[in-house]
């Protein structure tokens, strides 16, 4: 047996802020140390932050990197690191893994398949590397190999072959691990900056463990972790694969500022693994600069027991309710501290969006301490928040969520008791601060203004939403004081279903530093805040105050109260709303195609309802295009995503769907010549 400790790191970096993600690594390899590790992953771009956009392109941003890159080496004595950075060479910059030998750079790999597509614009800064090329890049009077490159690790006849599927890599079908199991490799590593999005951590298993089995090695997965840059969030879950067996799974999720995760292989066995397939070619005759040797004694290891990391919610039936409460928690949390916030404000209407968020705002405090500790959560935020004078430091973590959580409910006439108490009970529930403003004078005085420059009075008849907007923006100044009063971050309250149709007030229900919300629609938000009454995450069980939130249909609240105002009567039905955009948007199906889906889809409602429904959607959604450009930055949490600055493109100003909306007419016109259709035979929904 020749058996090797290898390690696989999380971290949480911050793209530019260099002394703290050098900490980190410097943390990381340490504790590997500390383990024995002899052959340390790291994730992707860890020097510089993998989200650094187009300051990737400066050149002090590149020598800064190289910097940091030597103030790291004399750390690496006695083990073998990989290191991400941008390096630039001939002109061209290059997502790189530079790995290092017992304080000695060895050479540096280069990605070959950038991500392009979704939230990520690497080909805008990064050139993909050509297979089969090298080059040498000169560093402090020093040359290193570049490129489409191995290494040989080790003494003369007893080295360890290590080579690197840079993320992407190992997301397309060609990807580099068959050519290096070709190369007789023993351990391929992969440093990621891999964003969650729902069930996309089965996708990474899935890659890793069918790495390590079709290529015959042993396979060492790195993630980032928490919220580097402000919209991704990364959720960790280091993996270590040896030759179709999983070894280790690191936790998701986790809110420390970074994360080891180990496990012993055996690369004999992997060699003989691969000896014994009869479908194993090796490579011969390559060319003679694309493995790198480094000199380099790997420690003598004796087997240990396996640690198992998993958590029992990961297994259990409830995993997209877990997943969603611990990633919006964990980027709150890092959004709080990294943005220097103290605390967030809530405008809190006794409706499902504001009392999800502040759910969300609590589960991050509380998650965060049972993790990390009082101490250690108090040290990472860096301050005690707004509390009056002679407060004392909070002893728990309700005394913390009071701290941190200011849940403001805004009335006028047309706001009714039901909400009011819905409001205060998830509020104090949660251990939040209520605060109660009236701001019904200052829509009348706005009213008033209004009736004056127009020489007439306003009514609901004619002038239906000028008043109801007035209302919500009436609400946005006092609660901005607030948070501005108190350094605290005000949080919109918007989700992706009402951006899909603009069904949100600007500079109303909108306003805020960030939105958490706005990537998940409004159907899951709804059933996540059933599960969360009835069951809630683990750790933190369930909070029976959301009862009278979801007893109520969801409302604006905005008319007077004898209208009796819906949501769903404003716009459709919350889940179809959802399936014609998830049709229109993701899909990027026709008018006529979504019409025709809808039908087979919900047979219940009438052909007349879902073309009015349907042909709402696509005039709601041309129209309302400026609206989802002005949104607060929000979190990805899904391939749905809305977000025109990181996912989805519309332009503002469009033809409408015009052309498009007339086909789907005249194609229903001509269900009804024929009798065809619900709406003939006159069901109703």
């Amino acid at each position: 047996m020749q058996l090797l400790k290898v390690g696989a790191a999380v971290l949480n970096q911050t793209p530019l802020a260099w002394d703290s993600n050098k900490s980190h690594i410097l943390a990381a390899i340490e504790a590997a140390r500390a383990q024995r590790v002899s052959l340390l992953c790291l994730p992707e771009l860890c020097i510089s932050g993998y989200g650094c956009e187009d300051a990737f392109l400066s050149p002090a941003v590149q020598r800064m990197a190289l910097t940091l890159l030597g103030e790291i080496l004399p750390a690496t004595h006695g083990i073998v690191v990989s290191l991400g950075l941008p390096l630039l060479h001939n002109n061209a910059l290059y997502n790189t893994a530079c790995l290092i030998a017992d304080g000695r750079i060895l050479g540096f790999t280069a990605k070959r398949f950038l991500a392009g597509d979704g939230i990520h614009y690497e080909p805008r800064w990064f050139k993909p590397w050509p297979v089969g090329r090298r080059a040498a890049v000169r560093i402090q009077d020093h040359d290193y190999p570049l490129g489409d490159i191995h290494f040989d690790v080790g003494g003369p006849g007893s080295g360890i072959k290590i080579g690197f599927e840079i993320c992407e890599d190992a997301w397309v079908a060609n990807r580099p691990g068959g050519e290096l199991a070709r190369r007789g490799v023993d351990v391929i590593l992969n440093p990621s900056a891999s964003h969650f999005a729902f069930a996309k951590a089965e996708v990474r298993r899935r890659f890793v463990l069918e790495g390590s089995r079709a290529f015959g090695v042993s396979y060492v997965y790195a993630n980032l972790l928490g919220n580097e840059a402000g919209r991704a969030i990364y959720d960790g879950g280091a993996l270590i694969a040896s030759a179709g067996h999983l070894l280790a799974a690191g936790p998701r999720f986790s809110f420390a500022e970074f994360g080891l995760t180990t496990a012993l292989v055996d690369i004999d066995a992997t060699r003989m693994a691969r000896a014994r397939s009869g479908s194993f070619v090796p490579e011969f005759g390559g060319a003679e600069d694309d493995c790198v040797h480094g000199e380099f004694s790997f420690p003598r290891q004796e087997l240990e027991p396996p640690v198992d990391h998993r958590v029992a919610w990961e297994s259990g039936p409830n995993v997209k309710e877990e997943e969603f409460t611990r990633a919006i928690a964990l980027a709150l949390f890092d959004y709080l501290c990294k943005s220097r916030s103290r605390g967030f404000v809530v405008s809190i209407s006794g409706g499902a969006d504001s009392a999800g968020v502040s759910c969300l705002i609590a589960a991050a405090v509380q998650l965060g301490i049972a993790e990390l500790g009082l101490k250690e959560f108090s040290k990472r935020l860096g301050y005690i928040p707004h509390a009056g004078p002679n407060a004392a430091a909070p002893t728990d973590s309700r005394q913390w969520v009071r701290r941190l959580l200011a849940c403001v409910y805004q009335s006028t006439r047309n706001s009714g008791n039901v909400t009011r108490s819905a409001a205060r009970g998830v509020a104090e529930a949660l251990g939040g601060e209520f605060i109660e403003f009236d701001v019904d004078s200052l829509v009348q005085q706005y009213i008033a203004l209004g009736s004056q420059a127009e020489g007439r009075p306003l009514s609901w008849e004619t002038d239906d939403l000028a008043l109801q907007n007035i209302q919500a923006r009436a609400r946005s100044p006092g609660v901005w004081l607030l948070a501005n009063l108190r350094g605290s971050l005000l949080v919109a309250t918007s989700n992706r279903s009402e951006a899909a149709v603009g069904y949100a007030t600007m500079d109303g229900d909108t306003s805020g530093g960030i939105s958490p919300i706005a990537g998940i629609d409004k159907a899951f938000l709804r059933r996540w805040l059933v599960w969360y009454e009835q069951q809630g995450p683990e750790g933190i069980g369930p909070l029976a105050a959301l009862g009278a939130v979801n007893r109520q249909e969801p409302t604006a609240e905005l008319r007077p109260t004898a209208a009796g105002q819906t949501d769903e009567a404003d716009l459709m039905p919350y889940e179809l709303l959802d399936a014609i955009e998830r049709a229109a948007i993701r899909d990027k199906r026709s008018p006529l195609e979504v019409f025709k889906i809808m039908q087979a889809d919900f047979p219940k409602y009438t052909t007349e309802q879902l073309l009015a429904w349907v042909e709402r959607f696509f005039r709601l959604w041309c129209r309302n295009q400026w609206k989802r450009e002005r949104y607060a930055p929000s979190f990805h949490v899904d391939d749905e995503n809305l977000d025109p600055k990181t996912w989805c493109r519309f332009p503002i100003l469009s033809g409408g769907f015009e052309r498009e909306l007339a086909e789907l007419r005249a194609y229903v016109k001509t269900l009804g010549a024929r009798g065809q259709g619900p709406g003939a035979r006159g069901s109703e929904a």
